[in-house]
Formats: C-alpha cells, sequence, structure tokens
C-alpha cells in the first residue's frame, strides 16, 4: 500500500516502477482523486470555522437585542450543521475511493530487480548440487506413489473432487516427516521461532498482507465470514499489525507449519495431475519482521535458510532471481528456488522468498520506534521453508529406485524411526 503523499512527491519514480511491472501510469488518476479530496476537507474546514463564528456571533447579537441578526445566524448555522453533515459523508466516500485504488495497486521492484514479461525473463543467481544419472526412465512422483499403493488421487475425487490426495502408511509418516525436519532445523540452526497460528481469519487480516481485496478470487471463504488461510504468511505477519514495536524486539523471525488453501483461479489445465498443484497441501513457512535497515540483509538471510533444507536433504536444486513481470504482488524482489525433478527433467518452485518493504506494514498499521520521536513502519518479508508436499514430490523422484522403492534421505530417517526404503508394504 502506498501513501499518496509519497506518489505526490515522487510521481515519475511511481509510474516508472509501475512500467516496470507492465503496467499504465497511474500518478495523475491517483493525484487528481487526491485532490479532489482534499479540496472537499478544506471546504469542509471552512464551513466548521464559519459554523464556529456565527455561533460566536449569535451570542453577541442576542447580547446586543438583534433579534433579526440572531435569528439570520441561527438559520446559517443550521445550515451549516447540515452541509458538513452531508460533506463528511462525501469525505467518507472520497477517502474510500482513493483508499481501494491505493489498495490494487503491487509493490514496486528495487532497482536490482530485472525487468521482464514472465518466468523466461527470471535470471538464475546460483545452482547448487548436480542432478543424478539413472539407469532407467525416471517416474513422476505420482507414479511412484501410486505403484506402491501409498498416494491415492481417486479416493480423494471421490471425497473432495480434484486437486486433492490422500497419503498412506509410510508415505503420510514421510510428509509429517519432512515437516517436523524443516520445523527442527529453522528453529534450531537458523534462529527462527515456531509458533503454530490460526488457519482461519478475518478481512483485516487478509487484507494487511495484500491478499484482499484483488486476489478474493484466489482464497476459500467459510459462511460465517473467514478465510483459510493460503499460507502462514497471513497469520504470522498480521501478528504485528497495529502494534508500535521496540527495535530491541527486531528482527523477528517466525516458522510455523499449517495446512494451505488455495482456489487455484486461473490454473486450469496446469499440473492436473499429482502433487504439485492442489487446493490444500501443507507448508513450512518462514515471515520476518525487521527494520529498514535490516530488511535486506534478511532477505539474503531467510532465502540461505530455505536453501538449507535442500542442502540437507542433498537434493539439486537452482535460485532464480524473478523478473519484474513475474513478482508477487506485495513484494520488491524475489528468488523462487526451484529443486529438480527428474520425473519431469525440469527444475520446478519448492519455495519463493520475498522481502516487501513496508508495503504490508502500512496496511497493517505495525511499526516500531526507530528513536524517542521517530516512529517508523516496519519491513516484512516471507518464503517457503519449504513447501512440505513439492518437497515430498522431490524426493520421490530423486531417491526412486529401478524397483519402484524410494530410498528415505538420511537426514529424514531419525523422524521415520529408522526406516531406509519406502517400498509397497509401507
Amino acid at each position: 500500500m502506498f501513501d499518496i503523499k509519497w506518489i505526490r512527491d515522487n510521481a515519475e519514480q511511481f509510474d516508472s516502477g509501475l512500467k516496470s511491472r507492465g503496467l499504465e501510469p497511474l500518478s495523475a488518476e491517483l493525484l487528481a482523486l487526491d485532490e479532489k479530496r482534499r479540496g472537499h476537507v478544506t471546504r469542509l474546514q471552512e464551513m466548521q470555522s464559519r459554523r464556529n463564528a456565527a455561533s460566536k456571533e449569535i451570542g453577541k447579537a442576542m447580547g446586543a437585542k438583534d433579534t433579526a441578526l440572531a435569528d439570520k445566524l441561527k438559520a446559517e448555522v443550521t445550515s451549516l450543521k447540515d452541509a458538513l453533515q452531508a460533506g463528511e459523508e462525501e469525505e467518507r466516500k472520497l477517502n474510500g475511493e482513493l483508499t481501494a485504488a491505493l489498495s490494487a495497486i503491487p509493490n514496486l521492484p528495487l532497482s536490482d530487480v530485472p525487468v521482464g514479461a514472465d518466468e523466461n525473463d527470471n535470471v538464475e543467481v546460483r545452482k547448487w548440487g548436480s542432478p543424478r544419472k539413472f539407469d532407467f526412465k525416471p517416474k513422476q512422483h505420482f507414479e511412484i506413489g501410486e505403484g506402491l499403493g501409498l498416494m491415492d488421487f481417486e479416493t480423494a475425487a471421490k471425497i473432495s473432487g480434484a486437486r486433492f490426495v490422500v497419503l498412506k502408511g509410510a508415505m503420510s509418516r514421510l510428509e509429517r516427516a519432512i515437516a517436523s525436519f524443516m520445523l527442527d532445523l529453522h528453529t534450531s540452526e537458523n534462529g527462527y521461532t515456531e509458533y503454530l497460528p490460526p488457519f482461519l481469519v478475518r478481512d483485516e487480516a487478509a487484507y494487511g498482507t495484500g491478499n484482499l481485496p484483488k486476489f478474493a478470487d484466489d482464497l476459500f471463504q467459510t459462511t460465517n465470514g473467514f478465510w483459510l488461510i493460503p499460507t502462514a504468511e497471513v497469520s504470522l505477519t498480521n501478528m504485528v499489525r497495529e502494534d508500535v514495536l521496540s527495535p530491541d524486539d527486531l528482527p523477528m523471525r517466525c516458522t510455523a507449519w499449517t495446512p494451505c488453501f488455495r482456489s487455484e483461479a486461473g490454473s486450469a489445465g496446469r499440473d492436473t495431475r499429482g502433487m504439485i498443484r492442489q487446493h490444500q497441501f501443507s507448508k513450512v513457512e518462514l515471515v520476518s519482521i525487521t527494520t529498514q535497515e535490516q530488511s535486506l540483509d534478511e532477505h539474503e538471510r531467510m532465502t540461505a535458510s530455505a536453501e538449507k533444507v535442500l542442502q540437507r536433504l542433498e537434493i539439486p536444486y537452482r535460485t532464480m532471481l524473478l523478473c519484474t513481470g513475474d513478482m508477487g504482488f506485495a513484494s520488491q524482489k524475489t528468488y523462487d528456488i526451484e529443486a529438480w525433478l527428474p520425473g519431469q527433467d525440469a527444475y520446478r518452485e519448492i519455495s519463493s522468498c520475498s522481502v516487501c518493504g513496508d508495503f504490508q506494514a502500512r496496511r497493517m498499521g505495525a511499526r516500531y520506534k526507530a528513536g524517542d520521536k521517530d516512529i517508523r513502519f516496519v519491513h516484512t518479508l516471507n518464503g517457503s521453508g519449504l513447501a512440505v508436499g513439492r518437497t515430498l514430490v522431490a524426493v520421490l523422484e530423486n531417491y526412486q529406485q529401478a524397483d519402484g522403492s524410494v530410498v528415505i534421505p538420511e537426514a529424514l530417517r531419525p523422524y521415520m524411526g529408522g526406516m531406509e526404503v519406502l517400498g509397497s508394504r509401507g
């Protein structure tokens, strides 16, 4: 969310940032709306001043026994009162129009973000690990899971429809093991504090992170008005809404495992088989709340924390810097971590780590004391550390064997009761 005063002072920079995202300039339209609002507020202030003055003049007229003047002034005060009430309603309307317009505008990219139209213009930053060479044709994860009898899409469809799955036996335990491993790594080595936040949030929380109003179609809503979280970012980031934090509290580093729910609006025909794109999935989320000075370093730190998960699991990956046309709505800069999936012969996203500056903080009213009299908006960051279901996919495809079994990565064996191989009896 932008400060209209900042746009007024930096109109050219604002429009240039929108252009890099493939959007038309909006400063003139927004400033005209703001000028109309400010002009109206000025007129209301003038009317209020005149009303106050007229009220005082009534007393003087009464004291001078000038009844005609007093009656005239009383009529004027009544008229001004009615005009002010109508004007205040108009002010609320104009404020709402400006807020709605500002709420629909995405964050501006940082200067080092490559300008581009889509994922084809993303830039590889680094690559880790070498894809395994198979002496057989590697299968995709759903072929492996169904072959083991531990992954059931047909039953899930009978219960819930498309884009759901039922995991069974050791496959269920393996997903749970992956989540536990991630949480332990982030809390014991990476300095994050674990939370178990609500999975249902109110309008204000979804608005605070930028999910509402623009992306309502991507969310699921209950009949009594709650929103199912698309990621724990919504719950974790909103823990500081309307707060004024001490600098000693920052940075706050939070992690949580939660189920996530997404309607996948607009993804018809994409990843229709398997677990890559589902309505319900689980994720271990990373969220940081920082000062302005800390946020860029924190972004690199968060990305490294997410990468460490794949390194410990010995799964090859690459880290991509997203271009302006592929970034999320609230992001200033995003790294995507893409795991190697031999069954698809491709790298696929398994984490996005984004720095949002004060974009979300302005929507939430989240601030910190930067000095005795200096109160600033916090900076927020979020990232997947990692998507649990997609990590399960990566483990299955990278550790598959010719007989259809799957070797359990060493890092996960303590969470699997020492099990070394996932077989059909799992």
